[in-house]
């Protein structure tokens, strides 16, 4: 920007040997105001939006068993979990994110049919994306007949809408129309795995390598169960207007009525999903999902003895999940979670918060209790663009933390004028 001399400074007063001693101090505030301007720390600031200064903590001191990560918010319960019969397990609460309790969340397991879960997302998305349409038919090729294991009795080169192969997939856990998507999707089953692999690691699922769509055993094709909760919960949260699928309780195709695996859609009413699995070396496996109130937990269970022990033990998990936790709303996504000092702007201050709404799941009767503590960028140098991520919020409850937001800002801030940018960065001299 060319800098024009303000003629105000200089030449107000004639310059003469009388006044020179009326005129020196204003010539020497205003040559360290011009050599602060020259600055390239802080003019760097003024030119690439939010300062890149380290965070500091504006209301937090260190958090208790901050260390360790997260912390379950089972821990804190005054209720233990139940005592569960399964190799593995978890329960999340979706509307939070955050896992409630689990035993052996990132144990490598075989996840069996648990698999269609990717499959079957791929396909929603797919048909999102304008690629699929749940009326167009699909040609039942023979390696897709041919497919071992669980069946929804496709026909070899017969027709049959991605409509009903979904039904196939997820009511009857069909391998053949399983494959049948994929090839439909993808061209072949080997690329279809291809694209499971780079939705699997673009959702963070740090622990989960795919090598078929169905879930037939591989000694590579393994996952844990806390992958699963992640993945069951972006499928019921993207894509809630396929859930029925999973609530469907039988399905009649070539005459063969089949019913859905998941007996819990029989015994309690707010279930309405999501999947079964079962092979001799994985166990009876189940991902549940339940929404009461408004809310929705998922529970995953591997590993247990019997179709009738992974039913009980899932109602178990859920139960407790509900009965002895609350998610309640602590931000709003249009409503700030702190508000924060701007300099070298033309507003002094701006609001900082998230890009939705936060919810944190408590102990029951504990919501009263979280501790928001926010960590930031000082100082937040304008001009500063709205969704630019500047921080940090951390939520925890007795010491413990329980989850952890990006904080954005919330308005634009346009950089303050010549001399407001000179008068902020001198006052920031003496913070």
């Amino acid at each position: 920007m060319p800098f024009v001399f303000p003629t105000d400074v200089l030449y107000d007063m004639p310059m003469t040997p009388q006044n020179f001693r009326f005129q020196f101090p204003r010539i020497s505030y205003f040559l360290a105001g011009l050599a602060l301007a020259a600055s390239p720390m802080l003019v760097s600031a003024q030119t690439t939006g939010p300062a890149t200064s380290a965070p500091a903590a504006v209301v937090a001191p260190a958090l208790v068993g901050a260390a360790g990560g997260i912390s379950m918010v089972g821990e804190l319960a005054t209720v233990p979990a139940p005592n569960l019969t399964a190799r593995a397990w978890l329960t999340l609460d979706v509307n939070s994110g955050q896992i409630i309790a689990a035993q052996n969340p990132d144990e490598k397991i075989e996840p069996a049919s648990l698999t269609k879960l990717m499959s079957a997302y791929l396909v929603f998305e797919a048909i999102d994306n304008k690629r699929l349409s749940l009326d167009q038919v699909v040609n039942i090729s023979e390696k897709a007949w041919k497919t071992e294991g669980s069946r929804m009795f496709v026909k070899p080169n017969s027709q049959v809408t991605v409509d009903d192969l979904l039904r196939g997939v997820i009511v009857q856990s069909g391998n053949d129309a399983t494959v049948a998507l994929a090839e439909a999707v993808a061209g072949s089953e080997p690329a279809f795995a291809a694209l499971m692999n780079e939705e699997a690691a673009r959702q963070g699922l740090r622990d989960t390598h795919f090598v078929n769509s169905t879930g037939l055993p591989d000694p590579t094709h393994l996952t844990t169960v806390r992958d699963l909760a992640i993945l069951s919960k972006n499928l019921v949260a993207k894509h809630p207007q396929y859930l029925h699928y999973y609530s469907q309780k039988e399905f009649t195709y070539n005459k063969i009525k089949q019913n859905n695996r998941n007996r819990l859609l029989w015994s309690d009413p707010t279930v309405d999903g999501l999947k079964t699995g079962h092979t001799q070396s994985a166990g009876y496996c189940l991902v549940a999902t339940a929404l009461r109130d408004g809310r929705r937990v998922v529970s995953v269970i591997v590993g247990a003895s019997s179709d009738s022990a992974r039913t009980e033990n899932s109602l178990k998990l859920l139960n407790w999940s509900f009965q002895n936790f609350d998610t309640i709303k602590l931000f709003d996504n249009t409503q700030p979670a702190v508000t924060a000092r701007v300099w070298e702007g033309q507003a002094e201050t701006v609001g900082l918060g998230g890009a939705e709404t936060t919810w944190v799941t408590v102990p029951r009767g504990k919501g009263a209790l979280v501790k928001p503590l926010a960590q930031y960028t000082q100082p937040l140098i304008a001009p500063l663009r709205k969704g630019a991520k500047v921080g940090t919020v951390s939520l925890s409850l007795d010491g413990k933390l329980l989850r952890e937001e990006a904080l954005y800002v919330l308005d634009d801030v346009q950089e303050a004028g010549f001399f407001g940018r000179i008068y902020d960065k001198i006052r920031l001299l003496f913070e």
